[in-house]
């Protein structure tokens, strides 16, 4: 998760996936649905429709101008019906739809950036650096301290502002290793600001973590990070 990504090209696409059983062509649109289970005994599967139709509704009442367009859709599909457009222009209206979508919560999560760290740069305890970078020192370490060109072993749990973690070495079981100029550019700037055996907290702010590229781009990430070491680790022992 912290590795750099090797190019910010990207295509954009969005894919709406119904898991509703297939209804034949000659079906009737309003066929009665099967009694959903119990939430005590819904399986995995069952939730995971559940929720892609929970999240469906919200973002049908967020638009309630395009509702009807999307249950229609719904219908003809489940009927069987012939679509009203060409597959080349649906495709072309679902990448369009798709980048819009991204779009819009790009500069959401830009803003919700922004707002953080303006809040967070007046709290105590917290540095920023130059670049935009923040952290806050925990414990302040007394070893090696790391070059840009050095590996470091490192322990670390990513989140996100809303507390939601995407990445933790401490869930895997063992810390990380890697070269200092590997990662992204927060980590590695922060890095080099650590001695062994230091505990900072780091706010890297997007422009110095993945940009606008993958599924964290711009959003700002949160990681609690202890420098294990600076140097490759020891073989094991036979």
């Amino acid at each position: 998760m912290l590795r750099r990504i090797s190019t910010l090209a990207a295509s954009t696409a969005l894919f709406v996936v119904f898991a509703a059983p297939v209804v034949a062509a000659d079906a009737p649109a309003t066929a009665p649905a099967a009694a959903a289970p119990s939430a005590a005994t819904a399986d995995d599967a069952t939730k995971g429709q559940y929720a892609l139709g929970y999240q469906l509704g919200r973002e049908l009442a967020a638009s309630p101008d395009r509702t009807q367009a999307m249950m229609d859709g719904v219908r003809d599909g489940r009927a069987g019906s012939p679509p009203r457009y060409s597959d080349q222009e649906m495709q072309a209206a679902l990448q369009s739809l798709g980048k819009q979508i991204n779009e819009q919560k790009a500069k959401a999560a830009s803003a919700e950036s922004e707002k953080f760290l303006a809040e967070n740069a007046k709290k105590p305890g917290v540095q920023t650096t130059a670049s935009g970078l923040q952290y806050k020192v925990i414990a302040p370490g007394t070893g090696k301290q790391p070059k840009a060109t050095d590996t470091v072993t490192v322990n670390y749990r990513g989140t996100l502002i809303d507390g939601t973690e995407f990445d933790s070495s401490y869930k895997r079981g063992q810390p990380a290793t890697f070269p200092v100029n590997g990662v992204i550019a927060g980590w590695t700037e922060a890095l080099q600001l650590m001695k062994e055996g230091a505990k900072y907290q780091l706010f890297i702010p997007p422009n110095l973590a993945y940009a606008n590229s993958g599924p964290l781009a711009n959003r700002l990430l949160i990681f609690d990070v202890e420098l294990v070491g600076v140097g490759q680790p020891e073989a094991p022992k036979p």
